[in-house]
């Protein structure tokens, strides 16, 4: 049975050389998970990395995989690939397939530590409103069946204090930015939809909000909230 180590031989790559680039790919993977607020990271950039000095087509695979397999066993990440549940249409009405493929090649850092862990050593705590509103978004758009209209979205987030109009939140900023960035980072699918009386946009839960991570927790959450509210009216 080949080893890793047989297949960076087959290459014809010394392990100095290996070593270095799988760190080259840690250090993007971490960065830019950083600068972006989490965004996905296109595999098509990290395997620019391996192929700019070297041209073996097995290799960036090879690199991409140990740079995984490193982040977990160092910091804690799993280096977890997303997979488009459905593309953005095009102006057809039909998704494109170079989309589906581009956009089923990116990565998210997930944490596997402890979540007393990462709350106590690795979480910003002044990043948690971040999360908050993410949570807050997800759960209303899971509570109306997983898709909803981008002006009944505005409506219950007003009725928590949020106005689509609010560019200076003392807390998110740009109100509208903020819930851009939840497309951004794939939480949610933002569609344009024609109709009888005009454009429309539509808001789905997008392929991070239903990973079971997160749909975990919000259903745990849901539940909570649910037996409080009867536990109240009982009393």
């Amino acid at each position: 049975m080949a080893t890793v180590s047989d297949d960076y031989a087959q290459i014809d790559i010394s392990t100095e050389e290996k070593d270095k680039l799988v760190a080259e790919v840690m250090r993007h993977v971490l960065f830019k998970t950083h600068q972006t607020t989490g965004c996905p990271i296109k595999r098509e950039e990290l395997t620019q990395i391996v192929t700019k000095n070297y041209r073996q087509r097995a290799l960036p695979a090879l690199v991409i995989k140990e740079a995984g397999d490193r982040l977990a066993a160092t910091f804690g990440y799993e280096m977890r690939e997303l997979q488009r549940t459905r593309a953005p249409s095009t102006r057809s009405g039909r998704p494109s397939q170079q989309q589906v493929n581009v956009d089923a090649k990116s990565y998210v850092l997930v944490s596997k530590l402890d979540p007393e862990v990462y709350s106590k050593y690795v979480e910003h705590k002044e990043a948690a409103h971040v999360s908050g509103f993410a949570f807050v978004v997800i759960s209303i758009v899971h509570l109306s069946g997983g898709k909803i209209s981008e002006e009944d979205l505005w409506h219950q987030l007003r009725r928590l204090g949020l106005n689509e109009s609010d560019e200076n939140h003392p807390v998110l900023g740009n109100n509208k930015q903020a819930l851009e960035l939840l497309v951004q980072q794939r939480y949610l699918l933002k569609e344009k939809l024609s109709g009888p009386e005009g454009h429309s946009m539509m808001y789905e839960l997008a392929e991070r909000a239903l990973d079971e991570s997160i749909s975990g927790k919000l259903k745990d959450y849901i539940s909570q909230v649910v037996s409080t509210s009867t536990a109240a009216e009982v009393d």
